[in-house]
């Protein structure tokens, strides 16, 4: 470091000294006066304790001192906004493991996350290791690539002159999906070679905003889309959502009209493995599925006690339903089968849910360039039961939401982990393929087996089609009767490959 930065440098922590003693001296004067309005003519012992605000000021001149000895003594140079952001979580790991700070370098990936939205051209992808290519598996309705005509086993072999074939052994997929991916109506080239074609056809696509589906099927239809029902005799339905975001309340009412249409008649949500999101959109998708009562309520420190409450309206209902969970079912999701459980609108299966009763809200420092993930307040079940797994929680405490009496279904690490390749190889399957698996989800299958059972003790007469308005939906005596009949004493999410 130079003089000349050196200076610069020391007269910013003078500075930032500075601001923070005048603060002080402000917070000192309007005290003052404040004594002088109330009579009080006693001045304050100097041995008395510290204000808050002066304990403040003291620990930030620590901060400070402590910074500009490191940059000025330490034995080699240090980075600055390192330095700081190393400090900064430092403090955020005394809290809990739920508040973080997001950086500027990955904080267009943490907004990808919560959004499941970014710039790209919209096809499902794999990787062709015979041809060392990357095969198409199918173009997103209405993305840049399904409107150029791009279909399900094409291969790109190509991206804006690069070869895909010359990209690095084993990050192949990596680096098609970084090249695809880019800012919203930027154009890449794209080398297709259609299937038996010869030559290689060059198309220029113009990036747009691909919104990743949250909500879908166990397989593909024909044309690329979910189907949601998995049995279509029995007809019962089938949903899984892998996260919340601020779409999937859409999602889950599309998907639900789609299915009333088709004669629903019984409903499996799948939440395994969805470590949770938006605690809006859990409300939401929980109040589609009660008429009334609390939904969950929060309270925090800093914040004012908040309780949300289910509204009649646009509800589906007369239908049994089966929520499936595991041990990474957290957060949002925990959310909404703990609602369903505690109003016995749906029979929970599966394992004992992550146990994460907090809620974070993200914070946007430095204009926006980066952020701050900070618990802010506490989430309560409509039972009152507590759902947050403290530090040294035990099995035996209460905590997380636990499966109804004799719905306990354990995956073993390798039924899990089977469980998670099966759902790979579903997902990334050619629509209107048939998937060719060895694997039994029996959790699954418990939840089929209970829709079934509740099926067969239902009357025709019973059966009320919701999801209307309230002034066209089925007399209240048979919804309730069949709510009465129903009465029965939350590991890494795998991504799509999608560019």
């Amino acid at each position: 470091m130079n003089i000349f930065q050196r200076n610069k440098f020391n007269s910013l922590c003078w500075a930032m000294s500075a601001v923070l003693l005048t603060a002080a001296l402000w917070t000192s004067i309007a005290k003052a006066q404040a004594a002088d309005e109330a009579q009080v003519a006693e001045a304050r012992p100097t041995d008395a304790p510290s204000t808050e605000e002066d304990e403040y000021y003291e620990l930030m001149r620590v901060f400070v001192e402590t910074f500009q000895e490191i940059d000025r003594q330490y034995v080699k140079e240090v980075d600055r906004r390192e330095l700081v952001e190393a400090a900064i979580r430092g403090m955020l790991s005394e809290l809990d493991p739920y508040s973080n700070y997001i950086d500027p370098k990955h904080l267009e990936q943490f907004t990808e996350a919560i959004s499941q939205e970014f710039g790209g051209v919209g096809i499902r992808v794999n990787w062709d290791k015979d041809q060392r290519a990357i095969e198409v598996l199918s173009p997103l309705p209405g993305s840049p690539a399904y409107d150029a005509g791009i279909l399900s086993g094409d291969r790109v072999v190509e991206i804006d002159g690069k070869l895909v074939a010359d990209f690095t052994e084993g990050r192949e997929l990596e680096e098609a999906i970084k090249l695809l991916r880019g800012k919203e109506g930027e154009p890449v080239t794209v080398g297709i070679k259609h299937i038996n074609a010869e030559k290689v056809e060059q198309i220029k696509l113009v990036r747009d905003i691909i919104q990743l589906d949250t909500v879908m099927g166990y397989s593909y239809k024909d044309d690329g889309s979910w189907n949601f029902m998995l049995n279509d005799e029995k007809k019962i339905g089938y949903l899984r959502l892998t996260h919340f975001t601020n779409r999937s309340t859409a999602e889950i009412r599309a998907a639900m009209k789609e299915l009333k249409k088709a004669d629903l008649q019984g409903l499996i949500l799948d939440l395994r493995n969805n470590p949770g999101g938006l605690l809006q959109a859990a409300v939401d998708i929980s109040d589609m599925f009660i008429e009334e009562g609390e939904i969950v309520s929060t309270k925090g420190r800093n914040t004012l006690p908040r309780t949300w409450a289910a509204k009649r309206f646009g509800t589906f209902t007369g239908f049994p339903m089966a929520i499936l969970i595991n041990n990474y079912s957290a957060s949002a999701s925990e959310i909404v089968s703990a609602c369903l459980q505690d109003h016995n609108r749906a029979i929970v299966i599966g394992q004992r849910s992550w146990g994460k009763g907090s809620v974070q809200n993200v914070i946007d420092l430095e204009g926006g360039e980066s952020a701050l993930k900070l618990t802010t307040a506490s989430y309560h079940r409509p039972s009152g039961k507590n759902i947050h797994r403290f530090p040294n929680s035990k099995e035996t405490d209460e905590w997380g939401v636990v499966p109804n009496d004799g719905y306990d279904v354990k995956f073993t690490l390798e039924e899990l982990r089977n469980f998670q390749i099966d759902r790979q190889v579903r997902d990334n399957a050619k629509p209107g393929t048939t998937v060719d698996s060895d694997f039994v989800d029996t959790q699954l299958q418990k939840s089929i087996e209970t829709i079934t059972s509740e099926l067969s003790k239902s009357k025709p007469d019973e059966k009320a089609a919701d999801g209307t308005p309230a002034e066209q939906e089925a007399p209240v005596k048979q919804v309730e009767e069949k709510k009465a009949a129903f009465r029965i004493p939350f590991l890494k999410v795998e991504k799509l490959n999608v560019g």
